[in-house]
């Protein structure tokens, strides 16, 4: 009982000797009967939003799903999922007799061209020579133009099931017909997905495989409201667990109706080989406060007092309360700013006393 007596003694005390100022007068016996500790301000920083749950996503422009052009059998797959492929690699071959189809019809038509180009060049030298009207020229050079419009259709419907510039031109010169068709994979990537298999049947654009290029990767991002102020875009980002670093690239402009969060979308430009397409990770972000400086202290330091954010700075008289602001509160550490200099003790024990006191100077409620 006597114990208790003196604490709310000294803490009547307290209250008393600050009516008069600010500060809450305290000498150094004061301070250490109440188990009050101080410790300096860390090291100025640029501060960071931390802990926030992030999906890891391929970029829209790095994915390609590769189906078949023609109805045809699958004859073998020359690739499975998580391997590297490069651009132009095989990655299957089927057996189409549309293709073959294809390719009669390209035959047909580049000889239809080439008959058409002929009698365009006897018509134009009669005409020339005055032995036929304008108007059969007229009309064979429409002939001529109408075939060279299906030639170039015919070959590009081979390059759409395809076959390249290469082939085509091999195929007019030997007049081979082949329903072997081979994919291809259009980029350096790997396969993500593979949903074709050996004597499968296939329709025309049915997936076959699905491949990507996994670097860089993109990071989406779900923030709190109250953090956007803090946030621009082309902020550092940190993936701490899996030495994964970047750059913010988007801020979203609505709320997803679940959550009420913000979508971010950063790009993962560093350590992107550590993560996986649909990986769920935790992210940090780089803050700003307006160009102030900012420091990490501790959630013991932090007081709320009648809605305002404050720490207890030490000076000669005892402590004064002064009001920050907090840009990121921590499960253990909260990073601040405010009209601190930067060498300032603060109190991190025994902040409860101080409060109490504090709230009797101009008989303030508690805020929390």
């Amino acid at each position: 009982m006597k114990a208790i007596f003196f604490y709310l003694l000294l803490a009547l005390c307290i209250s008393q000797s600050a009516s008069a100022s600010d500060e809450l007068a305290l000498n150094a016996k004061q301070i250490q009967t109440l188990g009050i500790v101080t410790a300096a301000l860390p090291a100025k920083q640029s501060g960071e939003v931390s802990g926030l749950p992030a999906q890891v996503v391929i970029p829209p422009n790095q994915m390609f799903v590769i189906s078949t052009p023609l109805p045809a059998m699958v004859e073998q797959t020359l690739v499975g999922v998580g391997d590297s492929v490069k651009k132009g690699q095989p990655i299957a071959r089927l057996q189409s007799p549309a293709l073959a189809e294809a390719q009669r019809g390209l035959l047909q038509a580049s000889v239809q061209s080439q008959l058409a180009q002929e009698n365009l060049s006897r018509d134009e030298a009669l005409w020339n020579d005055g032995i036929i009207a304008e108007s059969r020229f007229r009309a064979t050079k429409s002939l001529a133009l109408e075939a060279q419009a299906a030639l170039s259709e015919r070959k590009q419907l081979l390059h759409l099931s395809g076959m390249s510039d290469t082939a085509i031109a091999q195929l007019q010169t030997d007049n081979n017909l082949s329903s072997q068709l081979t994919m291809t994979a259009p980029i350096d990537g790997v396969v993500l997905e593979k949903s074709a298999s050996a004597g499968q049947r296939l329709d025309a654009a049915v997936p076959m495989f699905k491949i990507a290029k996994l670097d860089p990767l993109t990071l989406e991002i779900q923030a709190p409201l109250a953090y956007i102020r803090y946030l621009k875009v082309g902020a550092a980002i940190t993936v701490p667990a899996y030495a994964a670093s970047g750059k913010l690239t988007a801020i979203g402009r609505s709320l997803t109706s679940t959550n009420q969060t913000i979508l971010l979308r950063a790009m993962i430009q560093q350590g992107a080989e550590n993560l996986r397409p649909g990986q769920f990770v935790e992210a940090s972000i780089s803050t700003s406060a307006n160009g102030g400086a900012q420091w990490n202290i501790p959630n013991s330091a932090i007081s709320r007092i009648a809605g305002k954010t404050v720490v207890f700075v030490e000076t000669p008289k005892g402590f004064r309360a002064q009001t920050i602001n907090v840009l990121n509160e921590g499960a253990q550490s909260s990073v601040i700013s405010g009209d601190l200099k930067g060498d300032e003790k603060i109190a991190v024990r025994g902040v409860s006393t101080l409060k109490s006191s504090a709230m009797g100077i101009g008989g303030m409620g508690e805020g929390e």
